[in-house]
Formats: structure tokens, C-alpha cells, sequence
């Protein structure tokens, strides 16, 4: 499911990254998914100030949508402002959302928002990942292992 970034190309831009999710969540899975926004929202994605720390996604009706993903106001619209955290519908296909619908209902998986960018294209894309809360004991293992790599570079890098 998971297509490579192109970060070599120039028009690759990363808009919002959730670092959070990586400790709290255990990745099963990623998606790229499309995301239907109003045309004030994309020049304010340009701009930056986007947070999708809090956001989540979900599955309801047959669609997908992105809840409370914060995109700050474009003070360049006068008329045609949009609402900083309205709900987004995010575009994949129907195999796709049959399949997450599946992760989320059966597996006690969630989706969560991993990273909100600009593709080779231009195009404003979200990566969801597919994941499971991790309990205290995993993210301090985790944690461990994280310090314990830094540790092993800083040990190699003075041995040379």
C-alpha cells in the first residue's frame, strides 16, 4: 500500500508532521490518501502554521474523513474563509476504505494522521498510518532502544 517519497524532487513539500504518533502508536501500515480542500486552505497550507498532532481519521457513511486537523486562516480571503478545524474528506478507493473500515472495526486498529505534503505534483496529500495504541511498557522499550542507538552512534563516531 505504501508508495516511496519523492524527496529529491523540488516540488516535495512536507506541510504538518506528527512526530507524536511514532511513540504513541505502533505502525502497522501506511496509505496515502488524497484530501478535498476549499481554495483558501491550500494557500494557507503554503503559508504553514498546520498542526495535525490531534487529528485522527475515521471511517463513517462509506467515506473517510480527517477530524479536528488544524489549517490556519488565510488572511488574504475576505470572503472566502473556511473554519481552521472543519472535518476534511480525505479521497481513497472504495477496495482502500473497505480496507481500513475492516483494520479499524475488527483489528482494534486507529488511523492516524502521520504526515500532510505536497506531492511531485503539487497536489496536497495525507499519509495515514494504520496503528495500534502502544501501552506505557512499550513506549518506554522503545525509548530505550531509540537512547541506546544514539548512545551506539556517538560510540562508534569516537572511535574512529
Amino acid at each position: 500500500m505504501a508508495k516511496k517519497k519523492q524527496t529529491s524532487d523540488p516540488n516535495y513539500k512536507v506541510i504538518a508532521e506528527s512526530r507524536r504518533a511514532r511513540f504513541d502508536y505502533a505502525i502497522e501500515d501506511d496509505i496515502e490518501c488524497g484530501i478535498m480542500l476549499e481554495g483558501s486552505e491550500v494557500k494557507a497550507l503554503r503559508g504553514g502554521g498546520t498542526n495535525i498532532a490531534d487529528s485522527y481519521a475515521a471511517v463513517e457513511n462509506g467515506e473517510l474523513w480527517l477530524v479536528n486537523a488544524y489549517i490556519p486562516p488565510y488572511e488574504q480571503a475576505k470572503v472566502f474563509k473556511h473554519e481552521e478545524r472543519r472535518r476534511r474528506k480525505l479521497l481513497v478507493s472504495r477496495k482502500e476504505l473497505s480496507d481500513l473500515w475492516n483494520a479499524t472495526q475488527r483489528k482494534g486498529m486507529t488511523l492516524v494522521p502521520l504526515v500532510l505534503y505536497f506531492n511531485h505534483k503539487g497536489r496536497a496529500k495525507i499519509k495515514l498510518g494504520i496503528a495500534k495504541g502502544k501501552k506505557n511498557h512499550d513506549k518506554r522499550a522503545s525509548e530505550a532502544k531509540r537512547d541506546w542507538s544514539r548512545q551506539k552512534q556517538r560510540l562508534l563516531k569516537d572511535a574512529r
